[in-house]
């Protein structure tokens, strides 16, 4: 399912986000025309395209389900076990959820897709900022460490933001691959922004001071696209496991699991993530980030998720800075040595990265 605008045309997010159902139900019948002949939906719907059958007849899937699928085609079964499409690649997970990567096929509706996310952002932020196509961007974009490199990531950063500053006027946006880059230059900055201005302290400098001293790194909410793929939601709430909701009727400040069914091959694939509705854009709902499904620290009948954990950090954080204590790191266990069992969080301030870093290795 395409948009009929250009996606060059800001339009086209206006158009996605106000006919999110009836783009989400042709994407469903799309999907399910080009594959419901696969080897995998053929056992649920035995060649039937319905949209009701599939709702009431496929079931709700996590990967280890599908691995026999995938398996058989990365070992070079036809695609058509899992796809409609001929699977032209496979990519794989970081595998920090499970501790193994998972492999996931795409075909060349992937990469259409990839074309249309990627130039996307650029036109939203047009939106806002006037003539920033005119100026210089401010990528933090980096190869792999080498061992013939002189500098290390710190240096490449620092390097980085020194140029960025210096030529402020020029610089309009700022850039990374992901979300986690950009969060990281910005903690980056956050630590070495006063060292930075003493190394190109000129007459515009206390803006730059004013500018960085600024906290506006606010919470981030994402608007699932209803063309990317047909999005479904199983409650997170006790009580309410089973019942599966459209993209349209999630409510707000609801919790939820996303299922996935896209034209690579997965069908109501569980994410595994969830996420709490934060607001609308249009008609089409927008989510922020809460923790993964299975993150928990148990202690006998005691459960403590990531969100409470992150909670308690960020209260923890408020204490540390009326002491002007920044927390740089932390890691939390369940520790069952004692009795009873308890949750501990260890916390590391920049006090004390410092004591380490300035000390050599014990080992």
């Amino acid at each position: 399912m395409k948009p009929r605008s250009d996606p060059k045309d800001l339009m086209v997010l206006e158009e996605l986000t106000l006919n999110a159902k009836q783009i989400q139900d042709d994407v469903l019948e799309e999907i399910l025309t080009l594959n419901a002949n696969t080897e995998y939906l053929r056992g649920f719907l035995h060649g039937s395209s319905d949209k009701e059958l599939f709702k009431k007849n496929v079931p709700v899937v996590s990967y280890d389900d599908l691995r026999p699928y995938i398996e058989r085609v990365a070992n070079g079964e036809p695609s058509d076990v899992i796809s409609g499409k001929p699977i032209t690649q496979f990519i794989l997970s970081s595998g920090t959820s499970g501790g193994k990567q998972k492999i996931f096929p795409v075909n060349n509706k992937f990469f259409e897709d990839m074309t249309f996310l990627i130039s996307l952002p650029s036109f939203i932020i047009s939106k806002h900022i006037k003539n920033i196509q005119q100026g210089k961007t401010l990528s933090f974009l980096f190869a792999r460490r080498k061992s013939t490199t002189p500098c290390d990531n710190k240096q490449a950063m620092y390097c980085h933001f020194l140029c960025g500053l210096f030529q402020r006027d020029q610089v309009v946006s700022v850039a990374a691959s992901f979300g986690s880059g950009l969060v990281g230059a910005i903690t980056f900055l956050e630590k070495h922004w006063k060292e930075m201005c003493g190394n190109i302290r000129s007459g515009h400098v206390n803006l730059i001071e004013e500018e960085c001293r600024e906290k506006s790194w606010k919470d981030v909410s994402y608007t699932f696209m209803p063309n990317m793929s047909y999005f479904e939601f199983l409650p997170a709430e006790e009580g309410n496991e089973g019942i599966i909701v459209d993209l349209v009727n999630v409510k707000l400040g609801g919790y939820y699991e996303p299922l996935i069914t896209n034209y690579f091959g997965l069908h109501r694939y569980r994410m595994g993530d969830i996420l709490q509705v934060s607001g609308f854009y249009n008609n089409a709902p927008q989510f922020r980030f809460v923790r993964r499904k299975n993150m928990v620290l148990s202690i006998t009948v005691e459960v403590t998720t990531e969100e409470d954990i992150l909670k308690a950090l960020n209260n923890a954080t408020l204490i540390l800075k009326s002491s002007n204590l920044v927390l740089m790191e932390f890691t939390c266990y369940a520790d069952v040595s004692t009795i009873p069992g308890e949750s501990l969080v260890i916390l590391e301030d920049n006090v004390l990265a410092r004591f380490f870093s300035d000390k050599p290795p014990l080992f």
